[in-house]
């Protein structure tokens, strides 16, 4: 059995197989309908979500499979003081899957080591978020052809922006990448991510404030949102929030291939302007991630379709 915590958990070799099987679902979704028939996933999530949630629920679907779950820490036994452990085991009785998302770092690994069934990291905390890093790994391949060989800006939250880094440290594998980070002073890069990611694999990196300053050079832009939840106090947040607006005076700067993406929710990093943009693929970014979630689901019950 196994489980999904980090993207680092899948060599290259397994990555690009299960990116390989993602795209053949894009291409042949009736293919694989019925594929998950009689299995189910359990969704735990403990803290709010729309994206990652709905389209794990809809990966399961769209494989013949059903759904089951809860949607906060407050419907669930948790608000009655029963611990990820023992959730796990009641669960492992219901469901063949998993996928928990968790405001602490590291629950969902204590859940796998005690679960019966495949645990999937859904985010822990400012920690980890594989299965957003796997959607945009599918998502620039497909729009780019290639994983590396390219410039990619990671603007905004740099410090709690668990999608930023994890998506660092699966693009660290890939030959080339060239990373700008782009953040004010108070959200810079963690040194663990600084330090022992990109220093220690003698990484291409630079730190930037302004995004203008950044913009001519990058193949790949990824913002990201100022994140309310992860600030103690509301002063800050309101200080840092508009920090960044991508709008299309600032496309201006941009190369005519470069390439938006976003993790969402999106409150005002991104003009809606930039919607109508074609560069703008944040949106195409939500559908790779059913696509790749769909993957991951057959890949951990090792359900093959011929």
């Amino acid at each position: 059995m196994r489980h999904l915590m980090s993207p680092l958990d899948f060599s290259v070799e397994e990555l690009d197989k299960l990116l390989n099987l993602a795209n053949d679902i894009e291409a042949n979704p009736e293919k694989y309908a019925h594929a998950c028939a009689g299995k189910k996933i359990a969704t735990l999530f403990y803290e709010p979500s729309t994206r990652t949630r709905l389209s794990f629920e809809a990966a399961m679907l769209n494989l013949g499979g059903s759904v089951l779950g809860f949607s906060s820490a407050d419907s669930s036994s948790a608000a009655k003081g029963e611990s990820v452990s023992d959730t796990i085991r009641v669960i492992s009785c219901y469901a063949d899957i998993c996928a928990m998302r968790h405001p602490k770092e590291g629950a969902p690994l204590v859940a796998s080591m005690k679960s019966r069934i495949p645990v999937i990291n859904a985010g822990d905390g400012g920690h980890q978020h594989p299965t957003q890093t796997l959607t945009d790994l599918l998502t620039i391949r497909s729009l780019k052809g290639r994983l590396g060989n390219f410039t990619i800006g990671l603007c905004g939250d740099l410090k709690f922006g668990r999608t930023v880094h994890s998506l660092i440290q699966a693009l660290i594998r890939y030959p080339n990448v060239n990373f700008v980070l782009i953040s004010p002073e108070e959200l810079r890069i963690p040194d663990n991510i600084r330090d022992d990611v990109l220093r220690k694999n003698n990484q291409n990196f630079k730190e930037v404030v302004r995004l203008e300053d950044a913009m001519p050079e990058l193949d790949l832009l990824y913002m990201t949102r100022v994140q309310k939840e992860r600030f103690f106090n509301e002063e800050d947040y309101v200080r840092m929030k508009d920090f960044y607006i991508l709008d299309s005076e600032k496309l201006k700067l941009a190369k005519p291939d470069m390439q938006i993406l976003h993790p969402l929710p999106r409150v005002n990093e991104i003009s809606v302007e930039v919607d109508d943009d074609p560069r703008a693929a944040y949106f195409k970014q939500v559908q790779y991630g059913v696509y790749v979630r769909m993957a991951l689901i057959l890949t951990l019950l090792e359900v093959e379709v011929c």
